[in-house]
């Protein structure tokens, strides 16, 4: 603001005690002043249409949280529940209908917040009923930053032994496949190999390879060195032709900050923007 010129044209106090008095003294003008005022902020809602889609798509996404809240990531819902989560996920997915996969919003690392799909759910309901193992975060990493019509993505599962490997993130199953753009929404996944790495044991068993009141010799050190590099690889091949499996898996919604996606064998997956884990 111009201060120079804020205060060379006062206003004089009188002039603003008379219309203060005029305004509260007269109904009819204090009327008029309120509806000119509403007149005012509806034309510029409805001068932004723009905004207001903004805000009914925002609303749209926090509804989508709010109904897979306390799901336990879709291992805890009823048919009721399931059914409220699809209607507000065919509501979000409008907003994406027709446009093509931004490879660039696509990529970094993405955090599952439901699903329905069973081979994900298994997992949860292992670690549920057996009560030394712990299934901590999934992601999705997609890397195609420099690409248009394909890239990589991994499945990440962090999970743990109880008393074996550090809480929730003792080991990391990496599931890599390359995937390639087939119409504006699909993409083609060919997956490759699985991996079991990022081993961190637990404090308890790192003191029983290598106990602290004992001096620890080469041999010890190379034991702990080993486990905490090691990493098994599996090729996923078909028994049959022993070509790699594959499977169409649909982005119905994506912006900066969420990503819904469908498997052509079922299951739906709803993930948020997460920091890169590696």
């Amino acid at each position: 603001m111009n201060l120079a010129f804020a205060f060379s044209v006062p206003t004089p106090v009188v002039q603003r005690n008379f219309w203060n008095k005029m305004f509260l003294s007269d109904p009819m003008l204090k009327r008029n002043c309120f509806t000119k005022k509403i007149f005012q902020i509806s034309a510029t809602v409805s001068a932004n249409p723009s905004q207001d889609a903004v805000l009914n798509l925002e609303n749209v996404k926090h509804r989508v949280l709010n109904t897979i809240q306390d799901t336990k990531r879709g291992l805890a819902t009823s048919s009721q529940q399931r059914s409220d989560i699809e209607e507000v996920l065919v509501e979000l997915e409008k907003y994406g209908a027709g446009t093509s996969i931004d490879m660039q919003k696509l990529d970094g690392t993405w955090r599952l917040q439901y699903t329905s799909a069973s081979d994900v759910l298994i997992l949860f309901e292992s670690a549920e009923r057996l009560p030394f193992l712990q299934v901590g975060q999934v992601y999705q990493k997609f890397e195609c930053q420099d690409q248009t019509d394909r890239g990589v993505v991994r499945n990440i599962v962090k999970w743990s032994v109880s008393n074996l490997l550090e809480d929730q993130e003792g080991c990391t199953l990496c599931v890599t496949a390359k995937f390639s753009i087939v119409s504006p929404r699909n993409i083609y996944l060919q997956f490759e190999e699985a991996a079991i790495q990022d081993i961190n044991i637990s404090p308890e068993l790192q003191a029983l390879l290598a106990p602290a009141i004992l001096p620890r010799s080469f041999l010890n050190l190379q034991i702990l060195q080993f486990i905490r590099t090691f990493k098994a690889q599996f090729p996923l091949t078909s028994q049959t032709n022993r070509q790699t499996v594959g499977g169409l898996y649909y982005l119905s919604y994506l912006d900066g900050n969420m990503l819904l996606g469908r498997a052509a064998t079922g299951g739906v997956f709803v993930f948020t923007r997460s920091q890169p884990i590696f």
